[in-house]
C-alpha cells in the first residue's frame, strides 16, 4: 500500500543547502518550487502560483502567500502533479490575494524533509502527510492543526466511512485523505480460461489454482519481496480471514501481538512459499520488477493496491489487448476463519494537513476545502486516482474497473489500514524485518510473532 520510514535548516539562510542536499529525486524531476501553469522550476528556486496579474486589483499588502509541499513529481506522477496544478489554479482564479508557493519532491525524499522541517517547526503551510503511526509525532509534537471545523462544515459527510479515522487522535482530526486504496488480487484473464481455472472463492480454491499453474509450467503470482510491504499484504490477509475484522487493529492498538491468529497467519504465509506460489527468487525481487512480471505476462496474479488500476484501463503506454485480460477478485475466505470476504487490506493514502504554526491557519484551511471538494470531482476521471470522499458511479464516465472497485468500497464491512501504516515507526521498521525473514523461511511463525509483539511492546 508502500511504504518505509525529526537536524533541520535554521533560517532561510540555510534554506539553499537543505535544498541542494535533498536535490536529485527519482524520475530526473529533482525538488523544486513550481507555479500552477508551468513546469518545475529550478532546483531550490521559488516561484509562486500566478504572475503579478491576478492581484483582483488589491496592492501587495492585500496578498499573501501559502506553502504547499507534495510528493507527486511530473516525471513519475503525472497525472497527481497536472491535477495539483490544475485545482491550484482554480483557487487563484476564486481567491486573487492568495498566491501558491508550490515545492515537490518526490516520496521519500519527502518524508526526509518533513522530518527536517519539523524539527524546527518550519512545516509547509499546507503540506500531506500518511496516517496513523507516521503522523502520531508531528500530532504529539503540536505541529499540525485540528481540522474539525471543516469536517463539521464544508466537508460534512463527504468522506467514505471511516476514512478520517487514521488521521484523528484524541477526537481531534488532523488532516484529511485525498486517496483511498483498497488492495485486491489482479489476474491474467487469458491464462485463468486457458487452463479452466475460475476465480477463488476459498482458500482451498487459490490452492487448487496455484498446483494447477505450477503443473503447467505457469507462475502463479509475482511478489516483490524486497520491499517488504508488499508481503505484508498477503499477511495480513491472512490474518483477516483468519482472526476476523478488529485482530490487527487490536494488537497495534493494545501492543500485543500474541494471539493465536496472528501466529496461524504466519504459517499459512510459509504454506505458500512451500508451494511455490511465488515467482522464483521473489524475496530478491523489488515491487517494479515483481510487476514487470504481471505485465509481461509471465505470472498470473498480482496484489497490489488500486493505484495499479490506471495500468489495466486508461494508461495510453499499455496495450489495450493486454489490459483487456485484465481482471480482479477478492481475497478469499478461509472456511475455518472468522473474516469476511469483504474485508479488505488498504485505507487513506496520504492526507492534508495545516501546519500549527502557519501565519495564515485560516487561509489554509479554506484551501484544504476546496483541495478536497475538487480532488473528490477530478481525481479519478484525471489521474485514475480514488478519492477518499464519496464518488457518484452513476455520474462519472469511468472504466468498468473503476466502478467496480468503487462498488466494493461501498459494500466494504472492513478495511484494514496496512500494517507499517499502523505502527510507530520502530515497530513499522521491524515489521519489514520479519515479514522479510518470513517469507524468506528465516523465521519461524512462532519467532515471527515473538518479535513483532516486543517490538510493538517498545512503544516506539
Amino acid at each position: 500500500m508502500r511504504r518505509r520510514r525529526l537536524a533541520f535548516l535554521l533560517l532561510l539562510g540555510a534554506l539553499a543547502w537543505v535544498l541542494a542536499a535533498c536535490g536529485g529525486s527519482g524520475g530526473g524531476n529533482g525538488q523544486g518550487q513550481e507555479n500552477a501553469g508551468g513546469g518545475t522550476g529550478a532546483t531550490g528556486a521559488s516561484s509562486d502560483t500566478g504572475g503579478s496579474g491576478g492581484s483582483g486589483g488589491g496592492t501587495s499588502q492585500d496578498e499573501i502567500t501559502l506553502s504547499l509541499m507534495h510528493l507527486w513529481p511530473e516525471g513519475s506522477n503525472y497525472a497527481q502533479n497536472m491535477l495539483v496544478k490544475s485545482i491550484v489554479e482554480q483557487f487563484r482564479q476564486e481567491n486573487p490575494n492568495i498566491k501558491i508557493s508550490i515545492e515537490v519532491l518526490e516520496n521519500e525524499q519527502y518524508k526526509d524533509k518533513l522530518k527536517v522541517l519539523s524539527a524546527s517547526n518550519s512545516l509547509p503551510d499546507i503540506g500531506f502527510t500518511w496516517a496513523a503511526g507516521f503522523m502520531e509525532p508531528y500530532v504529539k509534537g503540536n505541529l499540525f492543526a485540528p481540522l474539525n471545523d471543516l469536517l463539521d462544515g464544508d466537508l460534512s459527510g463527504q468522506f467514505v466511512a471511516g476514512t478520517t479515522e487514521g488521521y484523528t487522535f484524541d477526537g481531534s482530526t488532523y488532516a484529511l485523505p485525498v486517496e483511498l486504496n483498497i488492495v485486491p488480487i489482479y489476474y491474467n484473464k487469458e491464462i485463468f480460461a486457458k487452463y479452466g481455472l475460475n476465480v477463488p472463492e476459498t482458500y482451498e480454491d487459490l490452492k487448487q489454482i496455484i498446483r494447477t499453474l505450477n503443473d503447467n509450467g505457469v507462475n502463479p503470482i509475482t511478489l516483490g519481496g524486497k520491499d517488504a510491504w508488499t508481503a505484508s499484504f498477503w499477511y495480513m490477509y491472512f490474518a483477516d480471514r483468519l482472526g476476523g475484522d478488529n485482530l490487527l487493529d487490536d494488537a497495534v492498538a493494545n501492543q500485543d501481538f500474541t494471539a493465536p491468529a496472528l501466529r496461524e497467519a504466519a504459517a499459512y504465509a510459509q504454506e505458500l512459499v512451500d508451494m511455490n506460489a511465488f515467482v522464483k527468487g521473489f524475496v530478491g525481487l523489488s515491487n517494479e520488477e515483481a510487476k514487470a512480471e504481471f505485465m509481461n505476462e509471465n505470472a498470473a496474479m498480482y496484489m497490489m493496491g488500486a493505484w495499479e488500476v490506471p495500468n489495466y484501463t486508461t494508461n495510453p503506454d499499455v496495450p489495450q489487448e493486454f489490459k483487456d485480460k485484465i481482471g480482479f477478485f477478492k481475497f478469499p475466505v478461509i472456511e475455518s476463519g472468522k473474516g469476511n470476504v469483504n474485508n479488505w487490506v488498504g485505507g487513506p493514502g496520504v492526507g492534508l494537513f495545516v501546519s500549527e504554526n502557519s501565519p495564515h491557519k485560516e487561509e489554509a484551511k479554506k484551501f484544504v476545502s476546496f483541495f478536497v471538494k475538487k480532488w473528490g470531482e477530478m481525481s479519478v476521471s484525471e489521474a485514475g486516482v480514488i478519492p477518499a470522499t464519496k464518488v457518484d458511479t452513476n455520474a462519472v464516465d469511468l472504466p468498468q474497473m473503476y466502478i467496480d472497485l468503487l462498488n466494493e468500497l461501498n459494500n466494504a464491512n472492513k478495511v484494514t489500514l496496512y500494517l507499517d501504516v499502523q505502527m510507530k515507526p520502530v515497530a513499522a521498521e521491524e515489521h519489514y524485518n520479519v515479514i522479510q525473514a518470513l517469507f524468506s523461511k528465516v523465521i519461524t511463525p512462532d519467532e515471527f510473532v515473538s518479535r513483532q509483539d516486543a517490538a510493538l511492546k517498545e512503544g516506539k
